[in-house]
């Protein structure tokens, strides 16, 4: 009975132990849940030759498959199949790989056990409608049931297997769609290695094909080092003999994990399934030292040293010497239907944070239904921004509005162009364009031979270009002269765009295309902003619809709500606004106090000592931040009851946040194009939870 009570008590007290809490942190789960304990009566698979233990689920895990999938050891524990000290055998000969052909299975040495294994699982899945992990134990010939759950699974299997079981009239569209988690999605969008670069790639070792896509990064031999590199911006590959329950924190920084030992069911393979992360399991050739921070390879002279980097292949169970170039993964003809399934149920709408046309297809081909945030200074950072940047610092620089206006017209073909040719893509679609909003310092030289460069074209001493960044420096820029602060000190700025946006939407709409320019005012705080500002554009308006002979041309003219000033006098903006737009981004910078460029320094201690749930730049904060969105909403609608509102933070493609944005009726979230699919699957889901029907 004390064994009974002792056993008892170290299951409730594993729950506060570090491996426990740091799971808990990572997978969001509530200290306050608290766990249970099961009390049954011992069996033992360690009783000789007719004793066996093992781990299966009634699906493969990592692709869907409608197979039997599991591992068994002879003479056995639980603990010895999940631990990684042996390479366990496949319980079925279909299942078998290249790592584990030689071995014997269940199937062919206990085909009777295994036949009412294989009836178990069968009834299983019937009774539940779910693929479930299961564990059993064989004691001399009598098959016992321990426990069965649902089973974590890739990104790929979830798809699969909502797709087969709705197929096969198991589940319906809601729980199909139910069955994958937004996140997940980004497993089927994981970089995949060049095919042609792999055929000639210099493998290192073979595994176990653990974790979906792939991943390159520097060697790293504890979990600790995975933590750090991580922390400080380095992508990683944690290479352990085995992991155990103590590596995760290192093994959610690490990009990929390698192991030497386990199957498909050890620790390292079922922890990255769960999360979707890169990992080979079960290299049996490789020979890791952590003492000396190397790995050798058996018949090979390759010695794997810390920071030596690698690439993996957890599709393939394949390691290469070196970093290789990655691709997107190819279409998935499953993942069109299940998304087009998906937005049946969804009513919220979902844009794209995109800069470039490149951009703007590749979330149009995701799904986007417009664009929430167009940059309008994009074009002078990154590839082909030397001129533009060039007319930009002229204007900066000049000393005189006539001096302004010869800087702005040189540099108008280049905003233009971007702006139509974006505009182009998203063809019927609308299209949000955000007017300038990074203070001017930013755009002027700080080092000598810049500066020295920038005054010879100019005609002026390197001492002239120094001096207009001084006088340009701002203690606090993020609060300085940005945004509509800038069109209100020189208005001739405000006028170019606004005249770039119209002349593009004009000419666009007589070759034949439906453009909806928004144009979007960022950094207010007050209704009289917009009231000035909203005179230039419609002068700017007017002149536009004279030249072209047009009776109208359509567009929305709003303000992105990103001081806390304007969301608590929301129905004020909204008497101009026709839209708002949440800047999440810079709403949690200034509700917090925190600056988001500096917060590395601290947020991870306030995430350790559970001071704050979560990072609030990655997850709305919605007790705070939240409050005032929903507070102009509410504010907004009552002065204009059908305005327009989204939001085009970061946040817009967190699942937590979509389902904030829905539940408080936004109109839209906007995200960057490759979480546009997450997006799209989480407002699905919200409208689900929500009990919304299907459209027809």
């Amino acid at each position: 009975m004390a064994q009974l009570w002792g056993g008892i008590a170290a299951v409730f007290k594993s729950w506060n132990g570090k491996k426990a809490i740091s799971y808990r942190r990572i997978e969001q789960i509530p200290d306050e849940w608290g766990t249970a304990v099961n009390v049954q009566a011992m069996v033992f698979g360690n009783m000789g030759d007719s004793s066996a233990t093992g781990v299966a689920f009634t699906r493969n895990p990592a692709t869907g498959d409608n197979k039997f999938y599991g591992e068994w050891l002879l003479n056995a524990q639980g603990e010895d199949v999940v631990a990684g000290i042996r390479t366990p055998s496949p319980i079925n000969d279909d299942t078998k790989n290249e790592q584990n052909k030689h071995l014997q299975s269940m199937q062919s040495l206990m085909p009777a056990t295994y036949k009412e294994l294989d009836a178990i699982r069968t009834k299983l899945e019937k009774n539940y409608h779910d693929m479930l992990d299961i564990e059993f134990t064989i004691q001399e010939k009598k098959l016992w049931m321990l426990q069965c759950r649902v089973g974590k699974r890739t990104g790929t299997a979830a798809l699969n297997m909502a797709i087969d079981m709705l197929d096969e009239k198991l589940i319906d569209e809601k729980t199909a769609i139910m069955r994958v988690e937004p996140k997940q999605l980004d497993e089927l969008l994981h970089p995949i290695i060049d095919p042609e670069t792999e055929k000639t790639a210099r493998l290192i070792v073979k595994g176990l094909p653990a974790g979906p896509g792939a991943a390159s990064g520097a060697i790293v031999f504890t979990a600790e080092d995975a933590v750090a590199a991580a922390r400080a911006g380095k992508k990683n590959i944690l290479l352990r003999e085995e992991t155990n329950p103590e590596d995760v924190e290192g093994m959610r920084a690490a990009s990929g994990i390698l192991t030497a030992r386990g199957g498909m069911t050890s620790h390292a393979a079922l922890v990255a399934r769960g999360w979707g992360k890169c990992c080979i399991v079960g290299a049996g050739a490789l020979r890791v030292d952590v003492k000396t921070k190397q790995a050798t390879i058996v018949g090979s002279d390759i010695v794997l040293k810390e920071g030596d980097v690698i690439t993996l292949n957890g599709t393939s169970g394949y390691a290469y010497q070196g970093s290789l170039p990655m691709m997107d993964a190819s279409e998935n003809p499953r993942f069109k239907r299940f998304m087009t399934m998906a937005d049946k149920f969804r009513t919220m709408g979902v844009r794209t944070n995109s800069d470039t046309p490149e951009d703007a297809q590749v979330a149009r081909n995701f799904g986007a239904e417009g664009i929430g945030l167009f940059r309008t200074e994009h074009m002078f950072y990154g590839a082909g921004s030397d001129k533009p940047l060039f007319f930009l610092r002229k204007m900066i620089l000049s000393n005189t509005v006539a001096e302004r206006k010869v800087a702005l017209a040189e540099l108008y073909p280049f905003v233009k162009a971007s702006i139509k040719k974006t505009m182009e893509v998203m063809d019927g679609l609308p299209v949000t364009i955000r007017l300038l909003d990074p203070p001017l310092h930013e755009f002027v030289p700080q080092g000598a031979e810049k500066q020295a460069e920038l005054g010879k074209a100019l005609g002026l001493a390197p001492e002239q270009i120094r001096e207009r960044g001084e006088e340009l420096h701002e203690s606090n820029p993020m609060m300085g002269h940005r945004g509509v602060r800038l069109g209100i000190s020189y208005p001739e700025v405000t006028e170019m765009q606004v005249r770039a946006i119209f002349e593009s939407a004009a000419e666009l709409n007589k070759a034949g295309h439906k453009c909806i320019p928004e144009i979007m005012v960022p950094v207010t705080c007050d209704v009289a902003e917009l009231d000035v500002t909203k005179k230039i554009v419609d002068a700017v308006h007017a002149d536009i619809l004279k030249r072209f002979g047009l009776t109208a041309l359509e567009y929305k003219y709003g303000t992105m709500i990103e001081i806390p000033r304007a969301a608590l006098l929301a129905d004020r903006m909204a008497k101009t606004a026709e839209f708002f737009s949440f800047g999440t981004n810079d709403l949690t910078q200034m509700t917090f106090g925190f600056s988001r460029d500096d917060i590395g320094s601290f947020m991870n201690d306030y995430l350790e000592q559970k001071i704050l749930p979560a990072d609030p730049f990655q997850t709305i904060d919605q007790d705070g931040v939240g409050q005032l969105i929903k507070m102009a909403v509410e504010k907004g609608r009552a002065t204009k009851p059908h305005l327009k509102v989204g939001i085009c933070g970061e946040q817009g493609g967190d699942p937590a946040s979509v389902e904030f944005c829905y539940k408080n009726n936004l109109t839209y979230v906007s995200c960057s194009p490759f979480r546009v699919p997450i997006a799209r699957l989480a407002a699905a889901q919200a409208a689900i939870k929500a009990g919304a029907k299907a459209k027809s």
